[in-house]
């Protein structure tokens, strides 16, 4: 162990906790020690002292043990001419630094309660995110349990130049990893330097601010710290088995840039204690051999340009990054991200300025394409220039000896998170109502057109390559052309759609989830069923199955079913245990065929929303094509806007149009009898198939004429009437609320 390194850790940690004390006296007398204290939203109390030591902290005076066990672990300074083992009492002072630390500041959230914003978001006020609730960890920490974060970097610092920050931050987000920044040098912040220069931060972005000060550092090892108690099992007190988890599960290392202070060399001792080696900039002292961390425990001097990579193989952490031939940063950790008004470049399908997009995976013949063939047929945003809105045809072929028709939706799904990939680039919804967004940013670094396709045909390879063998990708950006795609698209949907008819949920035992769209709606959980499809309309109870068989770790898992606990509302035990664990708890249950008691949570691809319409005593259905005002008052992106996110939302539920003319369609408040008002043309699209529900259901054969539409109203009170008039059945239906 270092001699220079410990003094100075211990030195840092000996200024931290009189600093710390004399706060806890000034709080003490201010407030009382009665007063309750603690960070927000969370039941692990301050989550390292609890986790570590066993100790709960609710009021000011619970501190008070801990001062003690500091004092009691606090080793002396180290005397210039005498010569000890360092590393026990070195670690004891990094642990010392972190149990004042975060007690400092549980005080601070005790003094200045607005000093951190809540939630996952900052805001043009106020970048500091404090300490993580129980919410982001549980949506967040599963990351680090499932591999799809591979671990996260604490930053300590700022970089020389704006630019170097940057660049350290997207090698850092192309890894995937998490960076949790805290702390200044010279008065400059990394997480500064990034707002500067424009990049987005935030938990969606995978870069999190938590504090200006180095203090914050604790709100990552308090992260860390819960990990070990959630997904490790590991109790409250158990500090070996919590410091050998993350040793061995949380790859997580620390950054330093710039000078190394005696607090900061306190805080480093403090992840060594964790299994987190130290990376620094600046030519401090090395712990090259191995021990308490899995290689090397400090090391400096490192290059800007070399430090990424240095510290993910001193960490010892494997990154599979699948390279991807785009001119912006592409990875997971960009999937979340917004690409809003003033940023946007192009902007294609979603029903804006009356475009569509639409994309369709096909399967080909082996001689029928040549691999990475990839065209663009019509003008590219050079050509369309800024701010510009155009229609999106995509036509993806596949070839491949174990390729089956089955495979198609599954593939082409992808797409929607796979194009969320590249920073800049956005995309919701799938099928015929997707709708792309490219940033100004991006266009500006090069991207374009041709790079969907490089994305889809590097992407497809690389996850289904076991199944494939060639991809061709077309990109057409002249309304006709797209038009053409559109139609052939839809016919290929239809065949789809129609494998699926005459199956009934009772017949079968296993259900399967859907949970593509989580980056977006975190606690959504789409449950499909061979009577209910995935809400965004592409994935069918087969789709979901063949899904499965692809990628059995993949987001359509299967469900059984399990106990009825409610047939009639769709309601099963095993469902229900299922949604709870992969809303992370916050969706305890739901009911499959309800829209007034506990419905399905909504994400936002949906292709259709329902909504009560009370005076009416039945339901709306407005669908993602119609652009008008709607009998509830609002328009469907209100509407989405509303319900989407992940919600249950009892009196609206977001659906796929064919639910519609399903038999298990609203059955607890009396199926498709309830349904009152359609737009026109999703009437017309669906008429046949309203008539013969109707019928199953022994209702008019006619069903549909008795549905109300924009060219007769929007306005519901006049809508009563025009049902009244046409003998409605919802009229004389039992009330629905």
């Amino acid at each position: 162990m270092s001699k220079i390194i410990a003094s100075a850790g211990i030195r840092g940690a000996h200024a931290i906790v009189e600093r710390v004390r004399k706060k806890y006296t000034e709080m003490m007398d201010t407030h009382g020690g009665k007063t309750e204290v603690g960070f927000p939203n969370t039941g692990y109390y301050l989550p390292s002292i609890y986790g570590l030591l066993g100790h709960k902290i609710e009021t000011l005076e619970d501190m008070g043990p801990v001062f003690d066990r500091c004092r009691m672990l606090l080793p002396p300074l180290v005397k210039e001419h005498v010569h000890l083992p360092y590393l026990g009492p070195a670690l004891d002072a990094g642990a010392v630094a972190l149990f004042a630390q975060e007690m400092e500041e549980c005080m601070r959230y005790l003094e200045f309660p607005d000093f951190y914003v809540r939630g996952e978001d900052v805001t043009d006020d106020n970048i500091w995110l404090g300490a993580a609730d129980d919410v982001i960890l549980r949506k967040r920490g599963v990351e680090f349990v499932d591999g799809t974060a591979p671990g996260f970097a604490a930053i300590l610092g700022a970089a020389p130049t704006t630019e170097i920050a940057v660049q350290i931050a997207l090698e850092l987000q192309q890894k995937n990893l998490y960076v949790f920044m805290a702390g200044e040098h010279n008065g400059v912040r990394f997480s500064e330097q990034l707002v500067e220069a424009g990049v987005e931060i935030g938990w969606g972005t995978r870069l999190v601010s938590f504090g200006p000060d180095v203090s914050a550092a604790v709100f990552a090892a308090g992260f860390a710290t819960r990990a070990a108690l959630t997904f490790g099992g590991i109790e409250p007190g158990d500090y070996r088995r919590v410091l050998i988890y993350n040793k061995d599960r949380v790859f997580a290392f620390a950054m330093t840039l710039g000078h190394v202070t005696d607090q900061w060399y306190a805080n480093g001792l403090m992840c060594v204690n964790y299994g987190f080696p130290v990376i620094a900039d600046t030519p401090i002292p090395q712990i090259l051999p191995t021990g308490v961390c899995t290689y090397e425990h400090v090391v400096s001097n490192v290059p800007h340009d070399e430090i990424v990579q240095r510290s993910v193989e001193v960490r010892g952490l494997k990154v599979n990054v699948s390279k991807v031939e785009v001119p912006v940063a592409y990875g997971a950790a960009f999937e979340g991200e917004r690409v809003r008004g003033p940023d946007i470049y192009f902007e294609g399908g979603g029903g804006r300025g009356g475009t569509f997009a639409v994309e369709w995976t096909t399967s080909a013949e082996m001689d029928a394409i040549e691999d990475h063939d990839i065209q663009l047929i019509g003008p590219d945003l050079d050509e369309l220039g800024e701010n510009s809105k155009c229609s999106l045809g995509i036509k993806v072929e596949v070839a491949g000896r174990e390729f089956q028709a089955d495979f198609e939706p599954i593939l082409e799904r992808q797409i929607h998170h796979l194009v969320n990939f590249a920073q800049g680039s956005m995309h919701i919804g799938q099928r015929d109502i997707a709708w792309f967004r490219i940033s100004k940013t991006a266009y500006e670094k090069g991207f374009r057109f041709k790079h969907i396709g490089e994305i889809i045909w590097a992407k497809y390879h690389s996850e289904f390559g076991a199944i494939l063998d060639k991809v061709k990708v077309t990109i057409f950006t002249k309304e006709e052309d797209a038009k053409k795609i559109l139609k052939l698209a839809r016919a290929s949907y239809a065949v789809r759609d129609a494998r699926v008819e005459g199956m009934v949920d009772e017949d079968e035992e296993t259900y399967y989830s859907c949970t593509l769209c989580q980056s977006f709606a975190p606690s959504h959980v789409c449950v499909v069923t061979p009577e209910r499809t995935g809400l965004c309309g592409a994935y069918s109870w087969l789709d979901c199955k063949a899904s499965f068989e692809i990628t059995p770790t993949g987001p359509n898992q299967p469900i059984e079913k399990g106990r009825v606990i409610d047939e009639k509302r769709g309601q099963w035990e095993g469902v229900n245990e299922f949604v709870r664990q992969a809303s992370r708890g916050t969706v305890e249950l739901y009911n499959a065929y309800s829209i007034m008691e506990e419905p399905m949570t909504s994400c936002g691809c949906f292709e259709a929303i329902s909504a009560i319409m009370p005076m009416c005593n039945g339901i709306m259905t407005v669908d993602r094509d119609y652009g008008g005002m709607t009998p509830s008052g609002m328009k469907f992106t209100t509407l989405a806007g509303t319900v989407g996110g992940g919600a249950v939302t009892p009196g609206f539920v977001g659906h796929s149009k064919l639910y519609v003319v399903s038999g298990k369609f609203i059955r607890a408040e009396g199926g498709i009898g309830r349904l009152v008002w359609l737009p026109k043309n999703l009437k017309e699209e669906l008429k046949d198939r309203i008539n013969a529900q109707a019928v199953k259901q022994g209702l008019s054969e006619n069903f549909a004429e008795l549905i109300c539409d924009e060219t007769v109203s929007t306005d519901e009170m006049e809508i009563l009437e025009w049902l009244t008039e046409k003998g409605h059945p919802a009229i004389t239906m039992d009330p629905m609320m």
